[in-house]
């Protein structure tokens, strides 16, 4: 399969001018050709055998997954309870600067 990646290199290597893939999609598209994808099947296909095989790959792939239990908002620093403070945000507001 011809992908626009593929068309934009090709362009630059035969012609000596640079495409970025977009324009290559542009210029494809413009020339009246779109992508296509080759239909592969073989003949005597056995789809039991491609379900159990998927099953196997995919239970291996997969993987255990995230542990239950509390999660944190931040997404750079796990929640620590040794962090927190005992009182919320504004307790000492009573309490004047010096």
């Amino acid at each position: 399969m011809w992908t626009a990646a593929r068309v934009a290199t090709l362009i630059g290597r035969k012609f000596h001018v640079s495409y970025s893939v977009s324009g290559a999609t542009r210029l494809m598209h413009r020339l009246g050709f779109s992508p296509r994808v080759p239909v592969r099947r073989v003949a005597e296909r056995d789809e039991e055998a491609v379900r159990v095989r998927k099953e196997a790959t995919w239970a291996e792939v997969k993987g255990p997954g995230r542990p239950a239990g509390p999660t944190s908002a931040s997404r750079t620093r796990q929640a620590s309870p040794a962090d927190r403070r005992e009182a919320g945000p504004g307790a000492d507001a009573d309490t004047p600067r010096s």
